[in-house]
């Protein structure tokens, strides 16, 4: 039975292989992360001219920075002279200057000097600017499509919109980053953040009290985007300060979302919580996550409070996705069925956008090959 054509009703689980096959990692490098929009990080983190961090994306090395004139770019962070790292961490450059040789370029890749260089025959500093990759700011966070063939992010998401649109995202002071590396696979942390199936059991002390299972509802998605409601127990007080667009319905509850792939957010009515997801290896999930809110600033006891919750509930989903990561490399183990919609109806969704980027139609054509098999049919036995 094709993935696609189950229906909703008679969802099921995706079989181990889905989350521990090398091969099919490799397949998703290509189809889902090269091919799509991936969010690095949110505009706060380089609010100044020359301000930059580093990072990766599928072992392409990437310098995420704003440029003098003002605009965010990612570059490549690989010098074009003999492929050594440009740069390291994070900071403030005005020139980007690498350390093994001194090639030096701008904030927009152009090669500004190459010591003993002028000399040689056929040397063009015009060849030798830093590959610029197709960025797009949507809701203050930053994000890049390798292969630059993406249609435009924003026009994607209109459909997530109504359901964001009061919180003024844009108005949220940037107050939190941290990276951390999880020894679970990238699709297990996605779902995790997405389903509210949890919540209840993982999170019996932290999340529990505020946002019990019971009530949480999906929100209708497409092949962009999916979400829920987590909407507050009764007897939880409001949280601000909010905005004071928020309607007296949406301040009883934070709205979750996934951004397909891998870029999960929580818009709760005081702060946003976010998390930039990259695979760093089968068993492995790069994340970059961080806090804004309409707090005046990073050390304000509600902000201080805010990311120690954060901070509690993600080393609870960690010591559960890491033992999950171990149980999926059971031979025993096949696909089950889904909870109801309003607790795991979002992994669904997850589970149609990965069909999505392996069917016939859109994956074999772009990579010139068929898909068929590769993602492959979902039966009663779990075979994948």
């Amino acid at each position: 039975m094709e993935l696609k054509r189950l229906p909703a009703a008679r969802a099921r689980t995706m079989p181990p292989l889905f989350y521990t096959s090398p091969a099919f990692l490799e397949l998703e490098k290509d189809r889902v992360f090269r091919q799509g929009w991936v969010c690095l990080g949110h505009v706060g983190e380089i609010p100044a001219p020359g301000d930059y961090f580093t990072t990766e994306l599928v072992g392409e090395p990437l310098i995420v920075l704003r440029a003098d004139d003002g605009p965010i770019r990612v570059l490549s962070n690989v010098c074009r002279h003999r492929g050594n790292l440009i740069a390291s961490g994070a900071g403030n450059k005005r020139r980007l200057s690498c350390g093994y040789h001194a090639w030096t370029y701008a904030h927009d890749g152009a090669l500004l000097a190459a010591p003993l260089m002028e000399g040689v025959e056929g040397f063009s500093k015009a060849d030798c600017r830093l590959p610029s990759f197709r960025t797009e700011v949507w809701q203050s966070f930053i994000f890049v499509n390798l292969d630059g063939k993406a249609g435009p992010l924003a026009s994607r998401l209109s459909g997530l919109m109504p359901h964001i649109r009061n919180y003024h995202h844009e108005e949220r002071h940037h107050l939190f980053a941290a990276e951390e590396l999880w020894h679970t696979n990238w699709k297990c942390l996605t779902e995790n953040f997405m389903e509210g199936y949890h919540l209840s059991v993982t999170h019996r002390e932290t999340l529990y009290p505020i946002t019990p299972t019971a009530l949480c509802e999906k929100v209708p998605g497409d092949r962009f985007f999916t979400a829920y409601r987590a909407h507050f127990d009764p007897a939880w007080p409001e949280r601000g300060p909010y905005h004071p667009d928020l309607t007296p319905a949406e301040r009883r509850y934070s709205l979750l979302f996934c951004v397909f792939p891998s870029f999960v957010v929580s818009y709760a009515p005081n702060f946003t919580l976010h998390m930039c997801l990259r695979p760093a290896g089968v068993d492995d999930v790069a994340i970059r996550w961080g806090v804004a809110g309409h707090a005046a600033g990073p050390d304000r006891p509600e902000t201080r409070a805010y990311v120690e919750l954060c901070k509690s509930f993600n080393a609870e989903d960690r010591a559960k996705l890491e033992t999950l990561q171990c149980g999926l490399k059971t031979r025993y183990l096949s696909s089950g069925p889904l909870a109801p919609a309003d607790v795991e109806g979002t992994i669904w969704d997850f589970y149609q956008f990965m069909a999505d980027r392996f069917d016939d139609g859109q994956a074999g054509a772009r990579s010139g090959r068929s898909s068929r098999g590769q993602l492959g049919p979902v039966n009663q036995g779990g075979e994948a």
